[in-house]
């Protein structure tokens, strides 16, 4: 059984992914970003749209998926951004306990 850690999915602009990877880890809200370049379509105000981001893979505990969330939401600049919290439900035992270490505790 795995510790109480999840997985955010959440795309963004490049740049802007970037410097929401660094304040994440620097704040101790994500253990680790993984940023991939990605090539979006979706349908938004009645048009499909096409567009170059970067999805980022959050590592965060359960605990701290609000916090995550709305840390997220302040610094992404889209109306309705893509953010999806997946549970982990096994991986490896030392990893997993240092996701939750790197997420205690202040900066």
């Amino acid at each position: 059984m795995a510790p109480d850690i999840v997985v955010i999915l959440c795309t963004a602009a490049p740049a802007e992914a970037e410097s929401m990877a660094q304040a994440l880890v620097e704040q101790r809200i994500a253990a680790c970003v993984n940023i991939v370049p990605v090539q979006s379509t979706y349908r938004w105000k009645g048009g499909i749209c096409n567009d170059p981001e970067h999805l980022m893979i959050v590592k965060t505990t359960k605990e701290g998926t609000d916090r995550a969330v709305a840390a997220i939401r302040s610094m992404h600049s889209a109306e309705v951004p893509e953010i999806i919290v997946l549970p982990v439900t096994a991986g490896y035992a030392p990893y997993l306990d240092w996701v939750q270490q790197e997420t205690k505790g202040t900066p």
